[in-house]
């Protein structure tokens, strides 16, 4: 599938109605830009990130960031 979008003076474009039904996005969705290396690009939907869930497992990863711990895995 192929749509064209002009770009506006802001930088801004709108993304169109067939590319977000078929990307399944909607206001409000994050969508990920990564520039190939022949000059093309990929967009693709992302996933939110439950911060209350990965605040929930870095409060559980301090028991191992003592110094004594980091001294005896320094050299791995």
């Amino acid at each position: 599938m192929t749509a064209i979008a002009k770009i506006t003076a802001k930088g801004q474009t709108t993304i169109p109605q067939d590319i977000r039904a078929a990307l399944g996005v909607g206001p409000g969705d994050l969508l990920a830009w990564e520039v190939i290396a022949d000059g093309s690009a990929r967009v693709r939907r992302v996933q939110p990130l439950d911060l209350d869930y990965l605040g929930a497992v870095e409060s559980t990863l301090s028991e191992w960031a003592s110094a004594a711990d980091e001294a005896a895995y320094r050299e791995l």
